[in-house]
């Protein structure tokens, strides 16, 4: 269920598809899953971040999990692929906030937390760390 809720996860946000209709297809547990890490679109980006990191501690496991993977695939994207447009700053905010999510995550998995820390070191050194904080 982690694992299909870990594909799946975006699909809410970024599709007309709805929590009813990933539960007919997937069931209740994956509905819960992809439901507990889509973030609310109606808020603007500052406040779903806020919202993001608030929420995280008190996730459920498969939760915290998808969105360690999440977090991992998005840094290492900003590292070797960074979004069209996005400028040095931006990724920097970016892997700052990410950090920031996975330290309210920390427990989950501690493999996946070091594989994060290890990116997110290196997205830093090679953003310049020091103009980074």
């Amino acid at each position: 269920d982690t694992i299909a809720a870990a594909i799946l996860h975006d699909t809410i946000e970024d599709t007309e598809t709805t929590g009813v209709e990933l539960e007919t297809e997937f069931g209740p547990q994956i509905r819960r899953i992809v439901e507990e890490v889509t973030d609310d679109k109606s808020l603007s980006a500052e406040e779903r971040k806020r919202v993001q990191i608030e929420r995280a501690a008190g996730a459920s496991l498969p939760a915290k999990l998808v969105k360690l993977a999440d977090k991992i695939c998005n840094v290492r994207d900003v590292i070797e692929a960074p979004p069209v447009g996005w400028s040095r700053e931006r990724r920097c905010r970016y892997v700052l906030e990410a950090r920031a999510l996975v330290d309210r995550l920390r427990g989950a998995n501690p493999l996946l937390e070091s594989r994060f820390d290890e990116l997110c070191g290196l997205a830093l050194e090679q953003l310049g760390d020091d103009s980074c904080v």
